[in-house]
């Protein structure tokens, strides 16, 4: 049976040195000395009215009601942190640190093939309740695999598969290890469910390479942004995606991203990593889905956004 790790706010908190601090004003420095003039825009501060003092016109684009509904569903879980972007509304040129993504639900973690049959059967009979309940299920779905830094070495296989439908638990199966058993077969397989993802074809065609199994009814977040989002389509990545709706960091710590992935038991770090990914793109999907198409929401561009 999948074990689970405990979820600690005091590991996400890593304070600025003076040399981040002194990094951060280089490169705001270097910024404003190479952006155009037409671009440049001072900061600025609300003066005793409330108005804005040397800002730009407050001409804004709103993103829709139905968004805020949505998070207010969420208000009441603690595990939920993700919040609506209002910074990505204001045409300033000048963008500050996101604060990260916090996935507050259970982790657990499945390595033997015992273990990730087992976790399997409880996602299959999820599936089934979200089913009957909401008449379908939506599940975030990742994977992870050694790199390979020499050329001419093909990378590693599809190692570890991460799979989250809620805020409160995302399952992280170390298939490297268990392969894929005929539940998590089933489950990959099965139509009932929506597997969503940043470029999630990619994964599954990854999938069925190196394990010989589908992964049926795919959606693509960044197509579905590119349908949901006025402007330019353009190939959205999970963390940009992220920064640009709710105004979010995806954690991408390079030694955990390009790290072992086949060792013998995942550390906490690529667990915790693992998970957020998963979560993320089943959270992103909500909103994604509660926004309103482009056709059926004209006035979005131009307006003044609700304070």
């Amino acid at each position: 049976m999948g074990s689970e790790i405990p979820n600690s706010d005091s590991d996400w908190a890593y304070p600025l040195t003076d040399e981040d601090l002194e990094a951060i004003d280089s490169a705001f420095s270097a910024a404003a000395a190479v952006a155009p003039p037409s671009k440049r825009h001072a900061l600025s501060y609300p003066d005793e009215d409330g108005a804005s003092v040397d800002s730009p016109p407050k001409i804004r684009r709103r993103l829709p009601d139905s968004l805020f509904v949505f998070q207010k569903q969420h208000n009441n879980d603690p595990s939920c942190s993700l919040l609506p972007c209002y910074r990505n509304r204001r045409n300033n040129s000048y963008t500050f640190p996101f604060r990260e993504i916090k996935f507050g639900g259970r982790v657990i973690y499945s390595r033997t093939l015992e273990e990730v049959e087992h976790a399997a059967k409880e996602l299959l009979d999820f599936v089934e309740a979200k089913k009957r309940k909401e008449g379908q299920c939506v599940l975030g779905l990742d994977i992870e695999w050694r790199p390979t830094f020499r050329r001419g070495v093909a990378p590693g296989k599809a190692a570890v598969m991460q799979i989250c439908g809620d805020n409160n638990s995302c399952f992280v199966l170390h298939i490297i290890h268990s392969q894929i058993p005929k539940n998590l077969q089933s489950l990959l397989e099965d139509s009932a469910s929506v597997k969503v993802g940043v470029c999630i074809a990619n994964d599954a065609a990854k999938v069925l390479q190196d394990h010989n199994v589908s992964i049926n009814n795919l959606k693509d977040l960044s197509d579905l942004a590119n349908q949901k989002l006025v402007g330019e389509p353009k190939k959205w990545s999970l963390s940009s995606l992220t920064e640009m709706l709710i105004c979010k960091k995806v954690p991408k710590p390079t030694k955990t991203r390009l790290g072992n992935w086949e060792v013998e038991v995942l550390s906490k770090e690529q667990l915790i990593y693992a998970a957020t990914d998963a979560y993320v793109s089943w959270y992103l999907y909500q909103v994604l889905k509660s926004l309103p198409d482009p056709a059926d929401n004209k006035s979005l561009e131009n307006v003044v956004a609700p304070e």
